[in-house]
């Protein structure tokens, strides 16, 4: 059953707050959450070593006419650079911990509906390794094309920025919200077609997991709560739907 209170997806970030560290599924948080620390650390280190070049060469290309516009652009081009790294080692990160953020989009699901898995835990987790790691090689070849695109759209003022954002919104989603969809094996195309259904959610969602995972410190619990929050609106808006 929905509840009210989730109309948005920025809503449902509190929830994975609380869902990750309940009990019955904090134990399942802790090696996501290693690998998390481990490589948000190193890229906190390489964010303060090589950010401000990025931001002040990508400035380089605007026209001399548009420099009034610098002040503005300023801060969108921070955003998108921390956006680069955010995704960069979310990806990374993600890939080695897929199983383990599977497992506990499984455990948080049966948290909220009260129905275990059937072929599930850890020895399905171990199953399902190779299946898993295949779908995360599907996201990959899904967002590389299109990260290139939006990439090359950075160098348009505003616009560039501004879509370069949404778009990173939208890969966050994807990535946290495919663990409960792959757990019921929905096919890949058939769970982007879900979360677009549900848009406004699905992008409010996906730029807070953005935003948050960018900012030192909070970013080195983003990984569990992102997927135990992406678990809840699974439940809530598009699970009955999607398996009948």
């Amino acid at each position: 059953m929905a509840r009210d209170l989730h109309h948005n997806g920025i809503a449902y970030i509190a929830t994975g707050f609380d869902l990750a560290f309940r009990k019955g599924v904090r134990r399942y948080v802790m090696i996501p959450l290693t690998i998390n620390v481990l490589l948000f650390g190193a890229a906190i280190g390489l964010i303060i070593q090589y950010a401000p070049d990025w931001v002040s060469a990508l400035l380089s290309y605007l026209p001399s006419w548009l420099h009034w516009l610098e002040v503005l652009i300023w801060p969108l081009l921070v955003i998108s650079v921390l956006l680069v790294f955010a995704l960069t080692f979310t990806s990374v990160a993600n890939i080695i911990a897929a199983p383990f953020n599977s497992l506990l989009a499984e455990k948080v699901e049966q948290q909220l509906t009260g129905v275990a898995a059937a072929d599930g835990g850890v020895k399905g987790m171990i199953r399902d390794i190779p299946r898993i790691l295949m779908r995360e090689l599907q996201k990959i070849l899904y967002f590389i094309p299109r990260l290139i695109g939006f990439a090359l759209l950075l160098f348009v003022p505003l616009i560039g920025q501004v879509l370069w954002f949404l778009f990173g919104g939208w890969m966050m989603t994807i990535q946290y919200a495919d663990y409960p969809f792959d757990n019921h094996k929905v096919p890949f195309a058939q769970m982007r077609r879900e979360l677009w259904r549900h848009k406004g959610k699905s992008l409010s969602f996906g730029c807070s997991i953005a935003i948050l995972s960018s900012i030192p410190l909070i970013n080195l619990v983003m990984i569990p709560v992102a997927v135990a929050a992406a678990t809840a609106m699974w439940v809530d808006h598009m699970r009955n739907n999607t398996l009948g």
